[in-house]
């Protein structure tokens, strides 16, 4: 008998349908072995050596794997393939006790009133779980990667040191419970900085201009004739925005003042308009590559509104029941089976005019991209979302965006049909001349957009020739203020952190799930980011005294050695060697140097309605609030009231007696209540 081990349950039922009677597919569910909980578990004085146990929760697990390890004749490790999953192999066979070599026989000191042989152990990876990878898998077997396997150490012991030795820290200098990462709170001061940003922003004002303009004659060109009257009743007046002065551009704050807008409108009333000069040309428009699994995730955020660990969780269920390819990637990669399958589904269901004369391939940007794996597909693209079986709706949806964007991906460009016109305005009296803008496009051809739906305006302009004369019917100027950056939301967090380099296509969802459930980051009614005040108190420690830990170069070129030992190319014990020295002095000198009243407690003109001793603003875990600085004679604390601009306290709206405090809910998120309550119940999840 043969076994086959992997992590899930479902991964090992679906594999069990393409294998005979002499193969056996279980599961470990998950890792079996890992660093305790309850101690740092890496020995820094023994070239940190991890000291690996196995958790209560597997130890039944690891026994019934023993056990059926006993009876088999070759086991074989069908773990993912990337380093979470090799890693998982490694430890299955120093938890069970196997080699990876030839069988041999034990002794009765090793396995007493026994005769087991250690099986053979054979490494076998695959993209996808269909009947076909599965097969070549088994004929093309390998032995561990251990190089991969020292990556994945390297990152577990890196984390852990930084954990559990920079934790210990925050307890005494602010309060316990806290925890600091080593990417995490990279992704924290991300959005800290950019509250920062938001904060400080100060609004800009300026203005635009447009004209609406009229053809004073229908026009007798033979062209005009030849026009199909279709979707579209071809305009006599279009828009048109003012930008040239003098044949100079106006930059976007050109305009600052109402008083300029005015002069000039005040001039473009009084000017003569002609078309100066008319450019058509075609535009082309290229199908977006199949899914990475950073753009997967920004795509499911915001078409689906899914967190990075849904989709995930989702996108893990479809490939474990082999529906998709493996899903954790940073490649473009597409198989030549794939390609076929796709360009044969086209020219059936769509027609050859939407088939590419050649695939379409598609280059990764990252240098760091894994090239041996494969971007997100299908694994059979004749298999369309309405015709899987999934349990869960959100399920079918994430396939759906999975096999659009694949097969988007090959099919030809949209092609669209663009007009720019430039228009004159003049007056003889005057020195100053002006020029407006206008565009217009129209759909021609739909091409890749027949299957990946985009937003795009279709305009079109009335016929118009070079030099002729047009007619203003209105002039409209517009005021605007410069707008501060937008916080972050999932999309966008994730996409900075690929662009940064910082993480990994395994750990994005796992950075933004943590830095949430330390309540350090919390989501807004807009779902995007904002720090809490816990949070930002947190990040201005880690940035005045371990700058390194946030550091977004010194974070991205960890990543880079990381993948340097998955390359063989690093010794994963001189990287966090490197690290770690000049890390734990650092923080030997901060335990001296940084004393916890200036970090955690605030003065202000207030006394203790007990006691009268003056109070003080300290910090829990769900922010600010005030309490007596005689503690611990005197437990006399109070919640810290709103504030509106001018720096006055908000009064309750309700009864008008309270004051606005915030408060925060049984599922984390903060909302405002009165003062008063329960003698009042007035609440709300804005600011009022």
């Amino acid at each position: 008998m043969n076994l086959i081990i992997v992590e899930s349950p479902t991964k090992a039922k679906t594999i069990s349908n393409f294998l005979g009677k002499e193969y056996k597919v279980t599961s470990s569910y998950g890792h079996i072995r890992d660093l305790p909980k309850s101690k740092l578990g890496v020995d820094i004085e023994n070239n940190f050596k991890p000291q690996y146990v196995i958790p209560l929760k597997a130890r039944k697990r690891v026994n019934f794997l023993k056990k059926e390890a006993q009876k088999a004749d070759k086991i074989i490790l069908a773990t993912d393939e990337d380093r979470e999953g090799e890693a998982i192999a490694w430890h299955l066979t120093q938890a069970l006790g196997l080699e990876n070599s030839k069988p041999k026989t034990l002794n009765s000191k090793q396995i007493p009133n026994s005769k087991f042989q250690i099986p053979k152990v054979e490494r076998i990876v695959f993209h996808e779980i269909t009947k076909s990878a599965i097969e070549n898998a088994l004929k093309n077997p390998r032995g561990i990667d251990m190089n991969l396997v020292d990556a994945q150490q390297a990152r577990r012991v890196l984390d852990r040191l930084v954990g559990y030795k920079l934790s210990p820290f925050l307890w005494e200098k602010i309060m316990k419970r806290l925890s600091a990462g080593r990417v995490q709170s990279v992704a924290l001061r991300l959005i800290v900085e950019r509250e920062e940003e938001i904060r400080n922003f100060k609004p800009e004002e300026y203005w635009t201009i447009s004209a609406i303009l009229r053809k004073l004659k229908i026009s007798n060109s033979p062209f005009a004739k030849q026009i199909p009257r279709g979707r579209f009743s071809i305009p006599n007046e279009f828009e048109s925005f003012l930008y040239k002065i003098n044949d100079e551009p106006i930059p976007k704050l050109g305009i600052k003042t109402k008083e300029e807008a005015n002069k000039i409108v005040e001039d473009l009333k009084k000017c003569d308009y002609k078309v100066l000069k008319i450019e058509k040309k075609e535009l082309k428009r290229n199908p977006l590559p199949p899914f990475t699994t950073s753009t997967l995730q920004q795509e499911a955020s915001k078409k689906l509104r899914y967190s990075a660990k849904q989709t995930m969780r989702l996108a893990q269920n479809l490939y474990e029941n082999g529906l998709i390819t493996y899903h954790r990637t940073d490649s473009l990669n597409l198989s030549q089976e794939s390609l076929m399958a796709a360009k044969n589904w086209i020219e059936k269901n769509l027609g050859k005019k939407y088939a590419a004369q050649a695939p379409r391939l598609f280059k990764t940007r990252s240098r760091l991209a894994q090239e041996a794996h494969e971007a997100i597909r299908p694994t059979n693209p004749e298999l369309i979302p309405e015709k899987i079986k999934v349990k869960f709706s959100p399920e079918k949806k994430l396939y759906e965006l999975i096999w659009r964007r694949f097969i988007a991906s090959q099919l030809p460009q949209a092609i669209f049909d663009a007009t720019r016109v430039e228009i004159k305005a003049e007056n003889s009296k005057f020195k100053t001349h002006y020029s407006l803008l206008t565009t217009g496009t129209i759909l021609r051809f739909d091409g890749f957009l027949k299957i990946w739906p985009m937003q795009f305006e279709e305009k079109e302009l009335p016929l118009l020739e070079e030099n002729e004369e047009l007619k203003l019917k209105e002039i409209k100027p517009e005021q605007h203020f410069t707008e501060p950056p937008p916080r972050y939301n999932e999309a966008s967090l994730i996409k900075t952190l690929e662009k940064y380099g910082i993480g990994r296509p395994s750990t994005y969802a796992p950075i933004i799930s943590v830095i949430q459930e330390r309540n350090y980051v919390y989501k807004n009614e807009q779902r995007r980011f904002q720090p809490t005040e816990i949070g930002e108190l947190v990040n201005k420690i880690l940035v005045e005294h371990f700058p390194q830990i946030v550091d977004i170069q010194f974070t991205a070129q960890m990543e880079e050695k990381l993948d340097k030992i998955a390359q063989g190319k690093e010794k994963w014990q001189e990287v966090i060697k490197e690290f770690y020295q000049p890390f734990a002095e650092n923080l030997e000198k901060k335990y001296q140097e940084v004393k916890r009243q200036k970090l955690t407690e605030e003065k202000i003109e207030e006394v203790c309605e007990k006691c009268g001793r003056p109070m003080v603003v300290k910090y829990s875990k769900f922010g600010k609030f005030l309490a007596c600085s005689g503690f611990p004679e005197c437990h006399y604390t109070k919640p810290i009231t709103m504030t509106n601009d001018k720096g006055e306290k908000i009064k309750c709206p309700k009864c008008q007696k309270g004051e606005i405090i915030k408060r925060r809910s049984k599922n984390g998120r903060f909302f405002y209540g009165c003062s008063r309550y329960p003698d009042c119940d007035f609440t709300s999840w804005t600011k009022p």
